[in-house]
């Protein structure tokens, strides 16, 4: 992995993590989702108009159909990660969903993109697999002091759909060249159609939504985008064996923001579990990929 990628990688942690936490303290649903989609599409508008000024973009029928698969997968994100949020805390959501992610990502560029990860990477597959262990509970933790069966499940469940959408995403970042703010942007158009008929129908809930959490919806419409560009910027020089495990970095700041800001309990448990899933993830980068 270039310097460059890994620079982009560590920066989109940081950001990926602070929109994590306002959409957690938002605790919105579908609406929420909506709303913020919609503010993506306006604030990243003149980007996307500049961009295509300089550099025109033939938009054809594939294009549209590579986007609104896209849309499609990342509409399912935001619902089942925001209701993984209402089930549970932060950080035993998050780190479950960021911490599985990658690991299917990997078995996925394996078996689709004939990536070839080196034996390292199934060593810290099980580093990764005893985070998830930690995190969900297992025989350290009494039923009293464990998380929530609705919020490990929504967890594991989040990061098999972040696997998808990583897989998909890379095919058109690279595969098709489609640029990254293009394919964010397009996303989130597509998000803010399928949602549009219920946010219409829950006016009285948008409008509670922009009042009490207007700047939680305007910071995750800024930052989520913002993230999500770094990580396909780097996708589109490196490998998904790479990226993807690279990314997770916020794991443990999700961790330690849920802990320390919100005043999650756990941390005994929770931060050496998620300190399992990152050292798992960094044998995965440091062992790249076999030739």
């Amino acid at each position: 992995m270039t310097l460059f990628a890994l620079t982009l990688l560590l920066a989109a942690a940081f950001i990926h993590a602070t929109w994590n936490l306002l959409l957690k303290r938002a605790q919105g649903g579908p609406v929420f989702q909506w709303l913020f989609a919609v503010l993506s599409v306006v604030l990243y508008l003149p980007a996307v108009l500049v961009w295509t000024w300089y550099r025109p973009v033939a938009v054809g029928a594939e294009v549209v159909a590579v986007i609104a698969g896209s849309s499609l997968l990342h509409t399912l994100y935001y619902t089942v990660l925001q209701r993984g949020y209402r089930a549970g805390d932060l950080s035993v959501v998050y780190p479950l969903a960021r911490g599985t992610g990658p690991f299917l990502a990997v078995i996925g560029a394996m078996l689709i993109l004939g990536e070839r990860p080196a034996a390292g990477v199934l060593v810290g597959g099980m580093f990764i697999v005893l985070g998830v262990f930690l995190l969900s509970g297992g025989a350290v933790w009494s039923r009293a002091r464990g998380p929530s069966r609705a919020a490990v499940l929504y967890g594991l469940a989040t990061g098999a759909v972040i696997a998808s959408y990583t897989l998909w995403d890379k095919n058109a970042v690279t595969g098709m060249a489609i640029a990254p703010l293009l394919l964010d942007w397009g996303t989130n158009c597509g998000r803010s159609i399928l949602l549009a008929r219920v946010a219409m129908r829950r006016r009285r809930e948008l409008r509670t939504a922009w009042r009490d959490h207007r700047r939680e919806a305007l910071g995750v419409a800024l930052l989520n985008p913002l993230a999500y560009i770094l990580v396909l910027t780097a996708l589109q020089i490196t490998p998904v064996s790479h990226i993807a495990p690279a990314r997770e970095v916020s794991i443990l700041i999700g961790s330690l923001m849920g802990i320390r800001l919100l005043g999650e309990r756990g941390a005994r448990v929770r931060l050496p579990a998620a300190a399992s899933m990152t050292l798992g993830l960094v044998l995965i980068v440091t062992n790249g990929s076999a030739p």
